[in-house]
């Protein structure tokens, strides 16, 4: 009989690394940060066990409940595997690092899920390709990067071929590094956040005509940006750099008493 766990559960988007070369690769840049490291769907461990050679506390998050039991048996002590669901599980209140292989249906609800929680310092994630990205920017970048670029810089890594998976999935996946700056590029976030969506959606054939919509008619300011950034008014919002957005906020949005009153009644966060 067909085990049902046998080379993962499709419902749950396992796909399970089997690459020694990726996990080697993942390994070097988990090395490169330091403290306790949250783990996002360990399956059989092909991440929890080698990096517990660290000596570092893991915490392996993971949903099967058969295999979370089978993991916490073969794992180290210093790992302690925790049966959840990774969109309800509380982050832990200290500074920690997170590393996963990341079903690609979920990796958005899980992006959406990591990036508001507090307290982790930088992400290591295998994700799929096209997404790993967006997220980095790379080809042109999504309104959530944009909406969370001055408070993280998103590296891509790698391309991780299908074949590093079984089961196989039909596209390959990225590594994709997240690192929370020192210091954001803006200060409210809400305000910040709800502009960008306004500019992501907002109508017009290109960046210049979309912030004149967007800014009221502020064509002055608009300009000026324009000018001082060497941004084509022909460019779309996904074209933009982290410090463009940046200081395209500070020059234009901070200041639009419209922008403001468009955030009543949205928590502040959301994208």
């Amino acid at each position: 009989m067909h085990h049902p766990y046998q080379g993962g559960r499709h419902e749950l988007g396992q796909n399970f690394l089997v690459d020694r070369s990726v996990i080697a690769t993942i390994e070097g840049l988990v090395a490169l940060t330091t403290g306790p490291i949250v783990e996002i769907g360990p399956g059989d461990g092909a991440l929890t066990l080698p990096l517990s050679g660290s000596g570092r506390p893991i915490t392996a998050v993971e949903v099967d409940p058969r295999r979370a039991s089978r993991l916490a048996r073969r794992a180290a002590r210093n790992v302690t595997v925790v049966n959840a669901d990774i969109l309800r599980y509380r982050f832990p209140r200290h500074p920690h690092v997170i590393v996963g292989n990341v079903p690609f249906h979920l990796t958005t609800a899980i992006l959406r899920r990591i990036l508001p929680a507090c307290h982790w310092r930088e992400a290591v994630l295998l994700v799929q390709w096209e997404v790993a990205r967006r997220r980095a920017g790379v080809g042109g970048a999504s309104m959530l990067t944009a909406a969370w670029w001055p408070w993280y810089e998103f590296g891509l890594r790698r391309r991780v071929p299908a074949r590093a998976f079984r089961p196989m999935p039909s596209v390959d996946g990225g590594l994709l590094t997240m690192e929370r700056r020192g210091v954001p590029l803006v200060g409210e976030r809400g305000e910040y956040q709800e502009f960008v969506r306004q500019v992501f959606t907002g109508r017009g054939r290109g960046i210049a005509e979309i912030l004149g919509r967007v800014t009221h008619g502020d064509r002055a300011s608009v300009r000026d940006w324009l000018g001082r950034e060497n941004v084509s008014p022909h460019l779309l919002p996904k074209d933009l750099a982290a410090d463009q957005w940046a200081s395209l906020w500070n020059t234009v949005g901070g200041r639009d008493p419209h922008t403001r009153a468009a955030r009543v009644h949205r928590r502040p966060g959301r994208s």
